[in-house]
């Protein structure tokens, strides 16, 4: 069996998560919208799911809006709130190493006549609040800025940039926790955001649900019309076995997070131990300031796709940076916003645990990838070398 070292990309349904959405599945299959018994019950267990999920946020059940995962959350949020707020402003402004749920979204938004700004990041990926307080304007709507990112593990100040924000009238902010829901305490009034998107399948629920919250008062534009679900804020029948799923995934993730985080943090250290001393490597994103089952790194000389294609072969599962650009011959945006060249970015490679992680998993990782690290730099250093002869 394979060891699993992308958690980042997806973590895998916990037992608890799929026994809470068998019933829903099978005998409890009723339309939470309909009248009847059968729909009454659909419909308590949705509100039963929403408390639970509004309770692991500090959010009150009505400022909880549920979709199909975080890039939807994430959409509904963007969208819902330029269209609603262009009659007070067109400008957005955003992080540099954002999600492509966020970056892609705006860009569309850009065709429609708003305006995108983009806030650089320091070397380890650090949005500064003074950055996104100069680059906000009174025409500004939108400030949209990640918890944590999801390809280097940055832990983002987004407490102090909300302040910042909402220094002037009529800005909302909005934060991607798609990454840093599992693993970081979250109190939307403490963080000070208006906007909060989450996906179940980060924390070991399942895939195609998560939740935006959506503080009381904030006004957006529904993207998804036809019928009253959602409080006329996203329509379609509800998911209720993933919302069930969700609720029950996150429940145990906040319950659990204090022994999760500090367990995936001792084997995050075991793994960086061993790998981040090797030649040609170093580690990317904040060494402190972290998601705790993060470890990102620089392996110079190398191509992190043929890196991640011998690991697999090897047995053990690891990415370049976000699932989403998997394909892509593009170096990861978020290396690049932190400055480094192309010839270095193209040699990341990704590795991130999760609560079912093991000791034994860490040792055959340290046991194989050193040693892999270092027959793809010299398959790179062999492939130039013939490539130069044949030049010559």
């Amino acid at each position: 069996m394979a060891i699993y070292l992308d958690h980042a990309a997806t973590s895998p349904l916990r037992r608890e998560a799929l026994d809470a959405m068998l019933p829903h599945l099978t005998t409890e299959w009723g339309n939470p919208s309909s009248p009847h018994a059968i729909g009454r019950r659909a419909r308590h267990a949705l509100d039963e799911a929403r408390e639970r999920v509004a309770a692991a946020l500090g959010a009150r059940p009505k400022e909880i809006v549920f979709t199909s995962g975080g890039t939807e959350a994430l959409n509904l949020g963007i969208k819902g709130a330029a269209w609603a707020g262009k009659a007070h402003g067109n400008r957005i402004v955003i992080g540099a190493i954002e999600h492509h749920a966020v970056t892609e979204t705006v860009a569309y938004l850009e065709r429609f006549g708003f305006e995108v700004v983009t806030v650089g990041v320091d070397r380890y990926g650090r949005v500064d609040p003074d950055a996104v307080e100069a680059a906000m304007s009174d025409h500004t709507i939108l400030v949209a800025v990640m918890l944590a990112n999801n390809e280097v593990g940055t832990i983002e100040p987004i407490a102090e940039i909300a302040r910042r924000a909402h220094g002037r009238r009529g800005c909302l902010v909005l934060c991607d926790a798609v990454q840093g829901a599992a693993w970081l305490d979250i109190d939307v009034d403490k963080l000070g955001i208006d906007m909060l998107a989450i996906g179940a399948h980060k924390f070991e629920g399942p895939k195609g649900v998560g939740a935006l919250f959506l503080r009381s008062g904030t006004h957006i534009l529904a993207q998804q019309h036809g019928g009253s679900q959602e409080r006329y804020r996203r329509a379609g029948t509800e998911n209720v076995a993933a919302i069930v799923g969700m609720a029950t995934a996150l429940d145990l993730a906040v319950r659990e997070r204090p022994d999760t985080r500090a367990h995936v943090a001792r084997l995050r250290r075991r793994l960086g131990d061993g790998i981040v001393p090797l030649d040609g490597v170093e580690l990317t994103g904040h060494p402190k300031d972290r998601l705790p089952n993060s470890l990102s790194i620089l392996a110079r000389g190398t191509d992190g796709s043929a890196l991640v294609t011998a690991l697999d072969l090897a047995g053990i599962a690891a990415s370049v940076g976000s699932a989403c650009t998997t394909g892509s011959d593009e170096v990861s945006h978020v290396l690049s916003a932190m400055g480094y060249p192309d010839e270095e970015a193209r040699g990341s490679l990704r590795l991130t645990l999760g609560r079912t992680t093991t000791d034994e998993d860490i040792d055959e990782a340290l046991r194989v990838i050193p040693g892999t690290i270092d027959a793809v730099r010299e398959g790179a250093r062999a492939m130039a070398a013939e490539l130069e002869v044949a030049a010559g």
